[in-house]
């Protein structure tokens, strides 16, 4: 049995954490990040790790930031072999990362060295990868640049949100780590440097990407809107209002409709773009629910409205 540390935060990591806890290994704490304020309400909440600790008693620790020697004299009492990181949200100082035994592993949403950073799931959505997975990686300083344990690859589902694409990956992630995790821990696996030549960076979501550019190709806006689901969720304005677009789908269509405006189809609430038609399939209002386009379009006459 081996003494293990875990870091994470979100639900990402919670399925790898519950993979460890069945292991039969000593989790010796579990790292978070900070109850934060969230929701409309403003509450603050635990994390999912956090919940998840606490479930099996587990010591918790919740700093805001990992550097400094008394947090690293911490760890270094907790007298581990490994640290599993998963979605943490911290930087690991030179000095955490070197005080496990067999050192510190991550699991990485992507096949690195493509999409290393903080949003490989949807920026693989949105660049229109057909194929992405997960990375067990030895961590070094640099960001996601370390050696390769062990990867796992699935296909990218057509029209598949990154929400739905995110909650594959963290189970695959958990299996990857497991069945990789007794040469890991016996020190025997082999590593593979990365070829940092052919590195891709996924740059953390902003909410500015949300707003459609109707002057984009339908293919290209598609990407976007199921990639953003669900945060920041794709948007355009229509009649002043705010429209929030949670699913759509590239059409073949042609028309000299200028981009941006909705075609007249009572059933289908298609908007020409700069090269095909989009079919907005789930959209919502401000206060309102998501709801179908069809239910949107039996209540609301846009037909000829240019959108955004």
């Amino acid at each position: 049995m081996y003494k293990i540390i875990f870091a994470g935060t979100p639900d990402f990591a919670t399925p790898t954490l519950q993979m460890l806890i069945d292991s039969g290994h000593e989790i010796r704490a579990v790292y978070t990040q900070p109850d934060r304020a969230a929701g409309r309400g403003r509450q603050i909440r635990q994390s999912p790790v956090k919940q998840l600790a606490l479930q099996y008693g587990i010591q918790l620790h919740q700093p805001a930031s990992l550097k400094g020697p008394e947090k690293a004299a911490v760890l270094q009492d907790l007298d581990v072999d490994l640290m599993v990181v998963v979605a943490y949200g911290l930087i690991l100082p030179k000095k955490i990362l070197e005080i496990p035994r067999l050192g510190c592993v991550n699991v990485h949403a992507s096949i690195l060295p493509r999409w290393r950073g903080a949003a490989p799931i949807q920026r693989a959505v949105m660049a229109g990868d057909r194929r992405t997975g997960v990375t067990i990686m030895q961590m070094e300083l640099g960001l996601d640049t370390g050696p390769v344990l062990h990867q796992a690859s699935c296909s990218i589902e057509p029209g598949e949100t990154a929400v739905e694409l995110h909650d594959r990956l963290s189970v695959l992630g958990a299996e990857a780590l497991k069945e990789v995790l007794p040469l890991v821990l016996s020190a025997e696996q082999p590593r593979e440097v990365q070829d940092h030549q052919a590195a891709t960076y996924a740059e953390k979501l902003s909410k500015s990407e949300a707003t459609l550019d109707w002057g984009e190709s339908a293919i290209d806006l598609q990407r976007r809107v199921m990639a953003l689901n669900s945060w920041p969720v794709a948007q355009t304005v229509v009649a002043g209002k705010m429209l929030r677009v949670w699913r759509a789908e590239a059409r073949e269509t042609e028309t000299s409709l200028e981009p941006g405006t909705v075609l007249d189809n009572p059933r289908q609430l298609d908007v020409a773009t700069e090269a095909g038609v989009l079919r907005l399939l789930e959209v919502q209002l401000p206060g309102g629910k998501r709801i179908a386009a069809e239910s949107f379009l039996n209540a609301n006459t846009i037909a000829g409205t240019k959108l955004g």
